[in-house]
């Protein structure tokens, strides 16, 4: 399994709306996708900023090619997401999944 890693940065007043985007429209993507095998939005606030990091779970870089495309170590933000995203990873990290505990 392969865990895909990518952060993204908001002001506190739009992070909420961030949230609901990730739990509607990218998971609704995601879930469509052979392979995917889950995801987790974790949520960071500092101060007048909250820090996203995505974590998302597939079975192989097939299905992370189906999400992200043929260059699948950059970044996928939608234009909805980046209208309340101040800034964000442009590339993600890969990494082999070593122990997953449900």
């Amino acid at each position: 399994m392969i865990a895909r890693t990518w952060r993204g940065w908001t002001k506190a007043s739009e992070a909420d709306e961030y949230q609901r985007h990730y739990a509607t429209v990218v998971a609704g993507e995601l879930r469509g996708i052979p392979g995917f095998r889950g995801a987790r939005l974790l949520r960071h606030q500092d101060g007048d900023e909250v820090r996203f990091t995505s974590i998302t779970f597939f079975t192989d870089v097939d299905g992370i090619r189906v999400f992200a495309g043929d260059d699948y170590e950059f970044a996928v933000v939608a234009e909805e997401a980046r209208t309340v995203l101040t800034r964000w990873d442009e590339r993600v990290v890969h990494d082999e999944v070593a122990i997953f505990v449900t």
